[in-house]
């Protein structure tokens, strides 16, 4: 038997809301009831890992303890190939304290000039970490590659969203309703690939 279903709801291990919407929006066709982790008091512990799938196992499994719930979580971000990666795990940190993209964003810009980096490629990187309190936890990722575009464009979405163009559109995430980038994000790859496992295709 698969334990994590039939469970009365999973926590979101986050206290992002744009996160937080966006994955109650692809749960809610599975049935399943979902709690912010903030809406329970939750702490959020420091990304101390490296990589993504580190740093969404650590969220996933303290929220599962602290809770004693099925938890989801998600480490994301941009990575920037002139910058090496960059900002990648640190996309938020770059963000400062505020969770101010605007700046960060700025920051991604400045640093491609100061390298006249002509090239302005990226991809956007997700990893979903599904923690059962017993202890089993599983890892799924999803990317989706692009262009970054300034200045940023569109009012939609939240993050890096503005300035990143997916490959084979003209529009940024910002730009898109919903539905559309829901279709192609990183994040709804990385949840097909989770729900295939739990749910079955």
């Amino acid at each position: 038997m698969n334990v994590f279903i039939g469970t009365d709801a999973w926590v979101l291990a986050s206290h992002n809301p744009g996160k937080i919407k966006e994955l109650s929006a692809l749960l809610a066709p599975r049935g399943l009831t979902v709690l912010g982790a903030g809406a329970l008091g939750l702490p959020e512990p420091e990304e101390t890992e490296t990589s993504f799938s580190g740093n969404a196992r650590l969220k996933a499994e303290a929220a599962a303890q602290a809770s004693g719930r099925v938890s989801l979580a998600d480490d994301s971000g941009l990575s920037v190939d002139a910058l090496g990666g960059a900002p990648g795990v640190y996309s938020a940190r770059w963000a400062g304290p505020d969770k101010n993209f605007t700046a960060a964003m700025a920051r991604v810009r400045r640093e491609l000039e100061a390298k006249d980096a002509k090239d302005h490629g990226a991809r956007f990187v997700c990893v979903l970490a599904l923690a059962h309190p017993d202890g089993e936890t599983r890892l799924y990722e999803g990317e989706v590659r692009g262009t970054l575009t300034f200045p940023p464009r569109g009012t939609g979405g939240f993050g890096y969203d503005p300035v990143f163009m997916p490959d084979g559109h003209h529009q940024t995430f910002a730009e898109m309703d919903a539905a559309a980038k829901q279709a192609l994000s990183h994040r709804a790859r990385a949840f097909t690939a989770m729900t295939t496992d739990i749910f079955g295709p």
